[in-house]
């Protein structure tokens, strides 16, 4: 049994005696006639008040021990040190060229190749569509990118400079991202967009419009001060898998960084809603580089290029017209899904 169910556990049986002990006492100090039906009462009354008190307070001193092994493991997360090698050049100014020049990677532990001799170059103010089955290597491109992994072999090039020899905390500045697994947080919208920074409420309200989630921000009571979840406050909300699709959109654009990666952060829509979501945000990412990840074709229409993974390599390359006059690959996968794009 865990100390946490053992305090439970405990609370429950001493709360359980109390009781006992409490009427026994009374309803013989009645009978004895030591005291009246309406000091029964009375003592009833002013007894179980202290003792929900003191179940309350033993119910906090259960939620403190279950919350100090969250925080342990919290502090414990926090305090392991960062590897990634950190070089010390500063990240340039725009305009960017992302390059990627023969890399290959395996995951750590493993033996098969998740990405097989890449070679890419990613131009600055232009949309790319990466597309492929599930599996074919589209996540690892993008954590290789963001330097969550560095390559097994090869360079990722920024302007011509490995990005191993850039500060990390420069380079990872550049990339907003919002990926299929985004996570929200149990603390107001707000909180949740702009991460404590002390922003006027109007941005926040701005970037909340242009994802989307304006109406829905309308008929909240407190607006953007709404707590996501109840963990904290009853009245909090649960905002539905569109919703906070929404709100993690609005937190990339709030960032405002010069690289916005969507990595099937509208895996859960179906496809023809998706399309719409991409096509709107689309016209909110004028000016920046913005690559959109997913196994459904719905951002290739009105993406600058296209880059088809499959196996870890990437099998086709360029503009939508282009792959589907090649009558291969791309263009039978984009013809299975059409139904779903056309206007």
């Amino acid at each position: 049994m865990s100390s946490i169910n053992k305090s439970q556990y405990i609370a429950g049986i001493t709360n359980l005696l109390q009781e006992l002990f409490t009427y026994s006492f009374l309803i013989v100090r009645v009978l004895q006639k030591m005291i009246s039906i309406g000091d029964f009462t009375m003592y009833l009354s002013a007894i179980n008040s202290f003792s929900s008190s003191m179940n309350d307070l033993m119910k906090s001193c259960v939620e403190i021990k279950q919350f100090e092994g969250y925080y342990g493991a919290l502090k414990e997360y926090l305090d392991v040190p960062i590897t990634m090698n950190t070089g010390s050049y500063d990240v340039p100014e725009a305009p960017y060229e992302i390059e990627f020049k023969n890399v290959s990677f395996r995951y750590p532990g493993q033996t098969e190749w998740s990405l097989k001799n890449i070679n890419v170059k990613i131009s600055d103010n232009k949309k790319y569509s990466i597309v492929g089955e599930n599996g074919a290597g589209k996540t690892t491109f993008i954590k290789l990118l963001c330097r969550l992994y560095d390559p097994t072999e090869g360079q990722i090039l920024l302007n011509g400079t490995d990005i191993r020899e850039y500060d990390y905390s420069q380079y990872m500045h550049l990339f907003s991202t919002v990926f299929q697994d985004y996570k929200l947080f149990s603390f107001s919208i707000k909180d949740n967009i702009a991460f404590g920074e002390t922003e006027e409420d109007a941005r926040v309200i701005e970037v909340l419009k242009k994802s989307g989630f304006g109406d829905k921000l309308n008929a909240l009571e407190k607006g953007i001060h709404s707590y996501i979840h109840k963990d904290f406050e009853e009245d909090g909300f649960e905002p539905s898998g569109g919703e906070g699709q929404k709100i993690a959109l609005a937190r990339a654009l709030y960032q405002d960084r010069p690289v916005i990666i969507l990595d099937e952060p509208t895996a859960a829509l179906d496809p023809k809603a998706e399309y719409m979501m991409y096509k709107n945000f689309n016209s909110l990412v004028e000016g920046k580089l913005t690559l959109y990840i997913s196994h459904r074709m719905s951002s290739s229409r009105f993406c600058d290029y296209v880059l088809v993974f499959s196996d870890g390599a990437i099998i086709e390359e360029g503009t939508h017209e282009e792959l589907m006059k090649l009558k291969k690959v791309y263009s039978s996968l984009y013809s299975m899904q059409a139904q779903f794009y056309l206007d």
